[in-house]
């Protein structure tokens, strides 16, 4: 399998189950890259696209990391 890109937003509801489905990637000895955007919210990026966390660094990483 691919490794897994996996991100999510500080504020998230589902933040702690994000983390814990990348640690049971790890544990398994599989890939997973996780990525936790400090102080955003769920669509952070859609809701405020001129917000710098939103410019930078959201937009290039989500680009490096392949996800939409």
């Amino acid at each position: 399998m691919p490794p897994a890109s996996i991100e999510v937003e500080s504020a998230e509801t589902f933040r702690d189950e994000d983390v814990a489905y990348a640690n049971a990637i790890w544990q398994a000895g599989g890939g997973a890259e996780l990525y936790v955007w400090p102080g955003a919210f769920h669509g952070f990026d859609t809701f405020a696209p001129g917000a710098a966390l939103s410019r930078t660094p959201a937009r290039p990483d989500r680009a490096r990391f392949g996800a939409s």
